[in-house]
Formats: C-alpha cells, sequence, structure tokens
C-alpha cells in the first residue's frame, strides 16, 4: 500500500470537538476519523459530480467543445435571426 502524508493546522476548538466526535463515534484514532468523513465528503462531492457527465469520454467532449467551440454553422445563424427578430417585436 502506498501511503502519503497529509499534514494540517487547525484551531484548538476545531481539534477538541473532532477529538470528541471521534471518542463517541467509535473511532481509534483522530485520524481514523479524520480520514473517515474526509472520504465520505469526498464520495458524496464525486457521486454528484459523476452524475453530471458520467463517463470519461463525456466529459472530454464535453470540456473540448467548451473550450473550443465550434463555429456557428448556418442552422444556428437562422436560429438567432429569428430569435433576435422575435424578441423587438
Amino acid at each position: 500500500m502506498n501511503t502519503a502524508r497529509f499534514d494540517t493546522r487547525i484551531r484548538k476548538d476545531q481539534k477538541e470537538l473532532f477529538e470528541e466526535a471521534a471518542y463517541w463515534g467509535g473511532f481509534r484514532s483522530l485520524t481514523d476519523f479524520i480520514i473517515s468523513a474526509a472520504l465520505e465528503k469526498a464520495k458524496l462531492i464525486m457521486e454528484e459530480r459523476s452524475t453530471i457527465l458520467a463517463s470519461r469520454k463525456d466529459r472530454e467532449v464535453f470540456f473540448k467543445a467548451l473550450m473550443n467551440p465550434p463555429k456557428p454553422n448556418e442552422k444556428l445563424k437562422a436560429a438567432a435571426k429569428l430569435y433576435k427578430s422575435a424578441i423587438r417585436e
């Protein structure tokens, strides 16, 4: 298993709150509690994002189009012209 170190500084009151929560939650250590909470939140965030852009290919296509939008074709130009004339009336 590859491991990496993660260091952070927090306020004393935050640490005390986390330690108490870890104790009452039955965690072996503050580290176990923090990792568990962070993983849970990370999974929720990633799950929300994955529903927006379901697959890697979808993400690639979406971001490519966003960063390099195609030039408007004749149908799009005609639709824009029709829209502009409709909102002026």
